[in-house]
């Protein structure tokens, strides 16, 4: 079964993650199939980088995503835009909705002190 999930990146105390799609099975920081995108919560706001067409394929063809991942994208709405592809809406329409999202997101990030 494929899983979404993180993968972690980064120095000692300085985690980043990378969002995957990987067999349940494997390990953390093991073999994958895909990258589909990066998440850093040590910025505010929090960055994330998504390629949502791929993530609507992978979850099309049954891929499930992580706990964590899920409430990643909840936050940033892709869930909800999954839907709107599944109940039939164009794809493009969806993705450019996407690319507004991200853009207006795009603030000056500053990394937290922790």
């Amino acid at each position: 079964m494929v899983r979404i999930r993180l993968r972690r990146i980064g120095l000692r105390n300085q985690p980043s993650y990378r969002i995957i799609a990987t067999e349940k099975e494997s390990p953390r920081d093991g073999r994958f199939l895909e990258i589909l995108g990066f998440y850093n919560p040590r910025t505010d706001p929090f960055t994330i980088e998504v390629k949502e067409d791929r993530v609507y394929e992978w979850m099309k063809n049954g891929a499930q995503p992580s706990e964590s991942v899920m409430q990643i994208f909840k936050s940033v709405g892709l869930l909800d835009r999954y839907e709107k592809v599944k109940s039939g809406e164009p794809q493009e329409k969806v993705l450019e909705e996407a690319n507004e999202y991200y853009q207006s997101r795009q603030a000056e990030q500053k990394t937290r002190k922790s």
